[in-house]
């Protein structure tokens, strides 16, 4: 899989090979998002800035999985709701470019 919509098509498999879809609604998957997301936080915290930067082998291993598991709900989510994730990152980067401007 190189590409989101590859990636969500394998998801939707998946979820529905498992009988998962009917419990994927947008509530129960963005309090996943939000479990797996405090899952990959725990791997930073009381880090130091430079221990965050650099983590062992072994946390790295654990840290990728968390970020896949983050990954993996965020785009079950969009699914969900039928949000391009593609054009919602681009037009919220296009909105911060106005609301914080890059100094001249």
């Amino acid at each position: 899989m190189t590409d989101l919509d590859t990636l969500k098509l394998a998801l939707r498999d998946f979820a529905a090979a498992r009988d998962w879809r009917q419990y994927h609604t947008p509530k129960n998957l963005a309090m996943a998002l939000i479990v797996e997301a405090a899952e990959l936080v725990e791997h930073f915290q009381w880090a130091t800035p430079e221990e965050s930067r650099a983590p062992s082998p072994e946390k790295l291993a654990a840290i990728r999985d968390e970020v896949a598991d983050t990954l993996i709900y965020l785009v079950e989510l969009a699914d969900a709701l039928d949000i391009d994730l593609i054009a919602a990152a681009r037009d919220k980067i296009a909105k911060n470019a106005v609301k914080y401007p890059a100094p001249q």
